[in-house]
């Protein structure tokens, strides 16, 4: 039953990989019905992204960084998307939406499920740098600095593919309302940018 349902949960998360507006149309439709379990596939694979990604953040300050800066970078980009869903909910409604709870989540687990494939992605650019700027720069202080500039590039490259993705999704479900709904991105981004630098994710300052 186990191994079932596992096999059911990545089938269906690469479907919606692969085709997020069309995975995210059939459930609006009603022409599928999507187990609580396809929902927390696609959970995990978001947390596998952030967690995987993390651990390379703290490469440079050793093993106790490298688990800290995973499971806040997994805190943080959970909570942003935990603590503003809700709006997203009570946005559209408010605005004449039709979407159903279950699909508003849907469409949010499907953004968050491809960025984390995105951020696995960006694991070796990660990599690269931190290991080329320690190799080239004596200072760690500025080495550290780089390094994180690097990871807000990531974050911010990954951050406009989830946007693409989700103002298609949202276009898909509800064509007279169009990408109207991606403005609610910005409520995320500021939560997450806010969680990341209280946990210490991005700290710039320069010290010699």
């Amino acid at each position: 039953m186990v191994r079932a349902q596992i096999r059911s949960g990545v089938a269906h998360v690469g479907l919606a990989l692969r085709e997020p507006e069309e995975f995210a149309r059939r459930f609006h439709a009603g022409e599928v019905l999507y187990t609580s379990w396809i929902f927390v596939a696609l959970a995990l694979t978001a947390i596998l992204g952030t967690l995987t990604y993390g651990l390379t953040m703290g490469l440079l300050g050793g093993p106790r960084e490298i688990i800290r800066d995973a499971l806040c970078c997994t805190a943080a980009a959970g909570l942003a998307w935990g603590i503003a869903l809700p709006s997203l909910y009570i946005f559209n409604s408010l605005t004449g939406s039709q979407l159903r709870a279950s699909t508003t989540l849907l469409a949010a687990l499907v953004t968050t499920s491809w960025g984390g494939l995105a951020m696995i992605a960006s694991i070796p650019i990660n990599w690269f740098f931190t290991v080329a700027f320690a190799d080239l720069i004596a200072n760690p202080a500025h080495v550290t600095w780089l390094v994180r500039a690097v990871n807000l590039v990531v974050f911010t490259g990954v951050g406009v593919c989830m946007t693409d993705i989700f103002g298609r999704v949202m276009q898909v479900l509800e064509p007279d309302r169009g990408r109207a709904p991606v403005l609610w991105l910005a409520v995320v981004a500021a939560i997450g940018a806010e969680l990341s630098y209280a946990f210490g994710l991005f700290q710039f300052a320069m010290t010699s």
